[in-house]
């Protein structure tokens, strides 16, 4: 994979630039970040994934999350994204997982969670969406009642990556009924006694995701993120900094899909040429490389405006997740359909990329949501301007 194009734009510093060298050249290197070594099946996706932590953070790659450098994030997710799409889950989630103790915690709290997770000693895990309660996180129903000094913790969650597997989930609850002020943050150790994994839940694309049940679980008061009613405003802060990085890992995935395809259409003879000689085949190259660059400055604007100050990137991030995500799956359809019979043939990394490629367009806030997002941004600088 070759940034050099990207890395030359002026959204990026000699840090940066150096940041990206040497984390490709490590990529190349380790055995264990080959595209398909992660060609598993579920049962064994869960111990690959705390594989592919502890070899991140025993490197040092998982620094970016710990200053919240949203650019090394991001182009740390493409360049894993273009290899494993189970790595870039892995890395995503130590940041996402951590992510509001980061930017919310206290000294304590962050000296006594983070250095394990950062080293890669243990897995984080960001427990919000619950079975009706995802994009729309002020129906959220879990609860967290004040119980002596503490909080007794009940209720269900869903669709929550790193289930199970988990040492530390960052939950939220609802400490009272207001639909957004309503909503508390919590850092729960997964070995606390009422937390199960109530169903392990397969995907097109094997991630380690289920449902928990907390019953009665019971954590001290200095667990809590800030204060009562902040889960709401913590929540949406943190993904904040880390969606416009899920356009960054739709942005690895295109890249590898567009080599793949390119590859395949000079060497493929069809009617006496090669494939890449027909006029429609050009046409279909030239849109994807189009919707590649585009995708990248969008996903880089918003990484970029957070690491220099921009208060809240909400209409920034929202684009480039929603553009880059969608422009991935057409990218990834493109080349499926240029490899013909054989991008539908299950082992194909084309093939691959069509199934990994699709959650993006889902988690962290679905497309439509975004579309939602952006215009009610655009819609309230208008009123102000």
């Amino acid at each position: 994979m070759r940034l050099d194009a990207t890395l030359a734009w002026p959204f990026f510093d000699a840090a940066h630039r150096s940041h990206a060298e040497r984390f490709e050249t490590w990529l190349e290197a380790e055995p264990s970040a080959r595209f398909d070594a992660d060609a598993l099946d579920d049962a064994s996706v869960g111990a690959r994934t705390r594989c592919w932590a502890r070899d991140l953070g025993a490197a040092g790659w998982l620094a970016p999350c710990s200053r919240l450098d949203v650019r090394a994030i991001a182009l740390s997710r493409e360049q894993l994204a273009y290899r494993s799409a189970l790595g870039d889950f892995a890395f995503a989630m130590q940041g996402l997982g951590s992510g509001a103790i980061s930017l919310f915690g206290t000294a304590q709290q962050r000296e006594r969670v983070l250095p394990g997770i950062f080293a890669g000693a243990s897995v984080a895990a960001f427990a919000l969406s619950e079975e009706r309660a995802g994009s729309d996180v002020a129906a959220l129903a879990a609860r967290a009642q004040r119980s002596g000094d503490g909080y007794a913790i009940d209720g269900e969650k869903c669709w929550i990556s790193n289930a199970g597997i988990a040492d530390t989930y960052v939950l939220f609850a609802r400490t009272s009924d207001h639909p957004t002020k309503g909503l508390s943050a919590f850092i729960v150790d997964a070995a606390q006694s009422g937390i199960a994994l109530t169903r392990s839940i397969q995907t097109i694309s094997p991630h380690p995701l289920g449902a928990l049940s907390f019953s009665g679980v019971r954590i001290p008061a200095d667990a809590r993120l800030g204060e009562e009613g902040d889960g709401f405003r913590i929540a949406m802060a943190t993904l904040d900094v880390f969606r416009a990085t899920v356009g960054a890992a739709a942005l690895g995935f295109a890249r590898r899909a567009f080599d793949e395809a390119r590859a395949h259409v000079m060497q493929r003879e069809i009617y006496g040429a090669k494939l890449a000689d027909l006029q429609i085949v050009s046409g279909m190259l030239a849109e994807m490389a189009t919707e590649i660059d585009a995708a990248a400055l969008l996903v880089y604007r918003a990484a970029y405006a957070k690491d220099t100050g921009a208060a809240r990137v909400t209409k920034e991030a929202a684009m480039a997740k929603w553009y880059a995500t969608e422009a991935a799956g057409r990218v990834c359809d493109r080349a499926v359909q240029l490899f013909g019979g054989r991008g539908v043939t299950r082992g194909e990394i084309v093939e691959r990329l069509y199934r990994d490629v699709r959650a993006l367009r889902i988690y962290e806030g679905a497309s439509e949501v975004q579309q939602v997002v952006i215009a009610r941004s655009v819609l309230k600088e208008h009123s102000l301007g």
